[in-house]
């Protein structure tokens, strides 16, 4: 060995050193039931064996929420490559639990188009509320048209019960629709009735599109952040085909709950009894998702979600979660790989945060995922993660379901047949890499939307129809949960 080789030698094994010697020490978990660590997510050993993954600090509040994630592609060659990170977030499961006490206010729309069986649907479905509810649950009745009426809250005992349903019985439909004020005395109602471990919920209920009060977006929107931001969450549903369709989702979005878009109003009774349920079991709210991006890693877009952008790092808002929930995010990121083979390549850092509503404290999930270059581009395509891509596939066909409803509202019923038909092509792809049994119910899904465009022009009910229908299928498809009634 001459000199110089040996001076080299040594300086690479001081740097060794001063990296075990600066390292971190991992922090110990606080909660007295330790989560899985944050997961670090590298592709499967090549032949020569990539080098160790780089050492995370555990999660330094783990809670009720796991986040995991995997890349569409593992390996990537050098040069700039699209890269699906796709994410999973679950909550506990709380087997044997008793549903947790509520504090809920039921906003009904008896407007003047809620006249018939809308409005005698939506009286079933408080009455079957009101069954389902015990002496530790408290209950408003908000109804509302142009002005608002409401009945208190009150425990619902064997007393209060009889007299809630009287009440409801004598509801009649009158009005416009002002949705601004049910949604405030709704909240005045709970807060008015605030209880010790209650879970907190205003439920929603309308046909129509608000006429009256408040009618933009952002100020019904800021309404319910408002509610949320105190503790109450509001799930909005939707019935017939005249409401608006994107109102509603925000509302639900924004106010941390569900979004149900119900065909037949009927079927509101066994939807309240799965919000109920919800609600009762609700183990984390205020939940974020953030992403940091490393240098070379550019955001393309979150796939059927807004989010929110500052410098390098994104934020997504999700839903308050309940026990055993479960929500998939998928991200678009283009990733600029060095021309060295074996490197690793930092993809993307997640965090997620959230009030954990079982330990009563602030709580968080990490995961870093990271991909390996190959020189092989043959390799890089062998080893694509087969769940991955067929998530990361499903998400992509949600643009082209948005695309359908929005061109179908309009009228335009070639250009939505058109952004369904580009499905095939997607599902095509996944296809080859996960297998015909991966996408099959992806397939008959994506006929049925085009079956729904095909008979949307016969009349303006199967056309409003279709445009929900779609919008909901788009979210389904970009990985919304429980959460999408």
């Amino acid at each position: 060995m001459n000199r110089t080789t040996a001076f080299l030698v040594t300086a690479c094994a001081l740097g060794l050193v001063a990296l075990v010697v600066k390292a971190p020490a991992p922090i110990a978990p606080a909660p007295p039931r330790p989560p899985p660590a944050p997961v670090v997510v590298t592709p499967p050993e090549p032949d020569p064996a990539p080098p160790p993954a780089p050492d995370l600090p555990p999660a330094a509040r783990p809670g009720s929420l796991t986040l995991n994630g995997k890349l569409s592609h593992p390996y990537v060659v050098p040069g700039s490559s699209d890269v699906f990170a796709t994410l999973e977030v679950s909550a506990v499961d709380v087997p044997g639990a008793r549903r947790a006490p509520v504090n809920m206010a039921l906003v009904i729309d008896r407007s003047g188009s809620m006249s018939g069986q809308k409005l005698a649907d939506a009286k079933r479905a408080a009455k079957e509320l009101l069954r389902l509810l015990d002496e530790r649950d408290s209950l408003a009745i908000v109804h509302y048209g142009s002005d608002v009426k409401g009945l208190p809250s009150r425990k619902v005992t064997d007393e209060n019960r009889e007299v809630m349903r009287r009440y409801i019985d004598r509801l009649y439909d009158d009005g416009g629709t002002n949705i601004g004020a049910g949604l405030t005395t709704g909240q005045q109602f709970v807060a008015q009735a605030s209880c010790e471990g209650c879970v907190e919920r205003v439920v929603l209920i309308s046909d129509g599109q608000p006429t009256e009060g408040i009618q933009s977006t952002r100020g019904l929107s800021n309404i319910v952040q408002r509610l949320h931001e105190r503790g109450v969450s509001v799930t909005a549903l939707g019935i017939g085909y005249d409401f608006n369709e994107d109102l509603m989702s925000q509302l639900a979005m924004v106010g941390g709950g569900s979004y149900g878009y119900l065909r037949d109003s009927a079927a509101l009774a066994a939807v309240i009894q799965r919000d109920l349920q919800q609600a009762g079991t609700l183990v984390a709210r205020d939940v974020k998702l953030s992403v940091r991006l490393p240098q070379g890693v550019q955001l393309g877009e979150v796939l059927g979600r807004p989010f929110t952008r500052s410098g390098d790092a994104v934020t997504v808002s999700l839903p308050d979660f309940s026990a055993r929930q479960v929500e998939k995010l998928v991200v678009r990121l283009s990733a600029s790989a060095p021309a060295k083979e074996g490197a690793t390549l930092d993809v993307a850092d997640f965090s997620l945060d959230y009030q954990d509503v079982l330990a009563t404290h602030a709580a968080d999930s990490k995961l870093k995922l990271a991909a390996m270059v190959t020189m092989d581009r043959s390799l890089a395509d062998a080893r694509r993660d087969q769940q991955a891509v067929v998530v990361a596939t499903r998400a992509r066909a949600s643009k082209n379901y948005q695309r359908a409803a929005e061109a179908m509202s309009e009228g335009r019923y070639e250009e939505a047949k058109k952004a369904v038909e580009e499905n095939k092509a997607l599902f095509f792809e996944a296809e080859r890499v996960a297998g015909a049994d991966a996408v099959a119910a992806d397939r008959d899904q994506n006929a049925q939307a085009f079956g729904l465009i095909q008979a949307a022009p016969t009349s303006a009910p199967r056309r409003l129809d279709a445009v929900k229908s779609m919008k909901v299928q788009s979210q389904r498809a970009a990985g919304a949960g429980d959460s999408l009634y």
